[in-house]
């Protein structure tokens, strides 16, 4: 069983009460908008992290993440993309490569929206865990924290951090 830490869009911003999660899980997965390496490198000083580059991401990051990152763990496929949108309202580029892929999980950042969704046409648990950065539109930051136990995603939760 691993316990993970999904996050996005910090826009460079990482404070003691979001590191105080990252110490809790096994791995750290962040779903682009990084804002630098900063962010990365201290999570990357505390546990492992996966991580995506977002549309606001410098050079330093594109070089150091990709655009998706696919792998398998435990027995979960998981496909991370920082723009991806949602059951039904998929972006165009993941539409297209959904099918192909065929992750049960597929995770996504960008909108500041945290939303968990199952998508019965793909067959895939979709999460955005909204922003857990200063900066946008969003009045609470989010993180969320789930469980994985073999082909299971259990045990998931909604961390709401200060309000910005």
């Amino acid at each position: 069983m691993k316990k993970i830490l999904l996050l996005s869009d910090t826009h460079s911003f990482i404070d003691e009460q979001l590191l105080k999660f990252v110490r809790q899980a096994d791995e750290v997965w962040h779903a682009g908008d990084i804002g630098n390496c900063e962010v990365t490198n201290k999570i990357k000083a505390i546990k492992p992290l996966r991580a995506v580059y977002g549309n606001i991401d410098n050079t330093e990051c594109r070089t150091e993440f990709p655009l998706d990152n696919i792998f398998t763990i435990e027995r979960v496929k998981v496909w991370i993309t920082h723009i991806g949108g949602y059951p039904k309202r998929y972006d165009k580029r993941v539409a297209n490569l959904l099918k192909e892929i065929k992750p049960n999980l597929f995770i996504s950042g960008h909108s500041h929206i945290l939303k968990v969704m199952f998508d019965k046409q793909y067959n895939l648990l979709h999460m955005n865990p909204g922003a857990a950065g200063i900066y946008g539109f969003h009045q609470i930051r989010t993180m969320l924290r789930f469980n994985i136990n073999d082909d299971k995603i259990e045990n998931l939760e909604v961390i709401e951090l200060a309000k910005k």
